[in-house]
């Protein structure tokens, strides 16, 4: 279908392609779920239309209401498009050294920034979110790290979809974030075939990597489940940047900087099921597009010195 009433309705259903030459074996395929084909270009446009319809619907938020919200960037920009729609102010809290693109988008959506320190990355921004909240409780904190509308989104999009698309798929990939995607998506897999393998591509410990989190670093999301999880696959920061330029140098794919996690922990249970014979189709689930992330000069320059310039800096 290719004609929408309005622009919310064009969130979700997008495609599953196929990465032929990242993919193992015939027998052993990867597949790229596009989530930058959403409105803003993120994964999040999903999260943000089911935050804002649910409170609307419970009367937390009425004409004329204030959202605030701690993000690391998608987030914001989401719920900045969704909250300009329907005519609430947004506030956003995200570290201060958020990529310059995520800046200039929010501020073209009108939506006012509050910057949090850039050492304590999105922890920080939550909690300093949460003291803002209690000073204004006229202000709706929809909190995507608790809100069960986040997991709901993807129970009722994003699992339909790839069970649409792909039946026989085997291992669901996504990062470690809010855990929305991964507790939401999972769940629905699971009903429709209990063996499929949920795995979450997580930063390693002291590790940064744009828009994930290590649960073991002290903070865990209230939608987290252990039990939808098969595993917590470990992924370095650089080897994060180096599967983001593999992914575009071998398949042409311009993903952001959380997909190359992504990507290392699928082929990782990929090569896993080459090594044992066995068949397996890995949906990777690829957040958002390159182009939020081309000042951080990650796409080009040689990799020792991307990296370096890179780590700790502007990974929040």
């Amino acid at each position: 279908m290719a004609r929408y009433d309005s622009l919310a309705e064009t969130v979700g259903d997008t495609p599953l392609v196929g990465l032929p030459k990242l993919s193992p074996s015939p027998e052993v395929r990867l597949w790229a779920k596009l989530e930058d084909r959403n409105p803003t270009g993120s994964v999040k446009d999903r999260v943000a239309k089911y935050l804002i319809e649910e409170a609307v619907k419970s009367g937390d938020l009425v004409e004329g209401s204030t959202i605030l919200e701690p993000t690391s960037g998608n987030t914001g920009i989401a719920l900045a498009m969704a909250a300009k729609q329907r005519g609430f102010k947004l506030i956003c809290v995200m570290p201060e050294n958020t990529s310059d693109e995520r800046k200039q988008l929010l501020a073209a959506f009108g939506a006012e920034v509050v910057y949090s320190p850039a050492a304590g990355g999105s922890n920080t921004a939550v909690a300093q979110a949460r003291a803002m909240a209690a000073e204004h409780p006229e202000w709706v904190m929809l909190n995507q790290y608790a809100n069960a509308a986040n997991a709901r989104a993807h129970f009722e999009t994003t699992g339909p979809e790839i069970a649409r698309d792909l039946p026989e798929v085997t291992h669901f990939v996504a990062g470690l974030g809010t855990t929305g995607t991964l507790m939401g998506t999972g769940r629905y897999l699971r009903e429709h075939n209990p063996d499929v393998e949920i795995v979450a591509a997580e930063p390693r410990y002291g590790d940064l990597v744009y828009g994930l989190r290590n649960l073991d670093e002290g903070f865990v999301p209230e939608l987290y489940d252990e039990k939808v999880l098969t595993r917590r696959f470990s992924v370095g920061s650089a080897d994060s940047l180096r599967r983001t330029r593999e992914l575009l140098t071998v398949e042409g794919l311009f993903a952001g900087l959380s997909s190359g996690a992504v990507v290392h922990a699928a082929l990782g249970v990929a090569n896993e099921a080459l090594r044992a014979g066995r068949r397996a189709d890995v949906v990777l689930l690829l957040a958002d597009a390159g182009w939020k992330y081309l000042s951080t000069g990650a796409y080009t320059g040689e990799f020792d010195s991307t990296a370096q310039s890179l780590d700790g800096q502007l990974w929040a």
